[in-house]
């Protein structure tokens, strides 16, 4: 077992296979890579293995940049191709610049590998399903979405918020 408050154990390799998101638009946007660094878990924040990951609405709308005040049109107007001509600055579920690349998957179930600092070595081994909306780690009034302000499960490992 991995203690608490210790980054990554022997078993977790230091880079991980994955899909980034490069920018709003078609499906030409997500990139496969096999050199991604795994994520360590900071504080308040469990390490998993990635198990299965489902594709979310939030992941496509996120993608094709459907949050953005300037589409007025559904989902499927958009779903292959993206938006032309969109602010991309507020073209996200929270409403500010997505950071990218970023991972998306909203819908991920895993097992904890690993803790950051003040989460119990105890839970290391639990089979988890990770909340789409995760309290902010800094702003305790705030959400943020998992897979869109918050790398989420389209890699073999990804952090969430205890």
């Amino acid at each position: 077992m991995n203690p608490a408050n210790h980054p990554l154990d022997s078993t977790t390799p230091a880079t991980m296979k994955g899909v980034h998101l490069i920018g709003h638009g078609g499906l030409d946007q997500l990139v496969y890579r096999e050199d991604i660094p795994t994520p360590q878990p900071k504080k308040g924040e469990v390490l998993l293995k990635v198990l299965a990951a489902g594709v979310n609405n939030t992941d496509i709308n996120t993608r094709i940049g459907w949050y953005s005040k300037q589409v007025t049109g559904d989902t499927n107007s958009g779903a292959d191709q993206g938006y032309d001509e969109l602010d991309a600055t507020t073209a996200t579920w929270s409403g500010s610049a997505l950071q990218l690349p970023r991972i998306q998957g909203a819908d991920v179930c895993g097992e904890v590998v690993s803790v950051g600092p003040g989460v119990s070595s105890e839970r290391i081994g639990e089979r988890v399903l990770v909340r789409t909306m995760q309290q902010h780690p800094t702003k305790p009034f705030e959400c943020i979405t998992f897979g869109s302000e918050y790398d989420g499960g389209f890699a073999q490992y990804a952090c969430a918020l205890e």
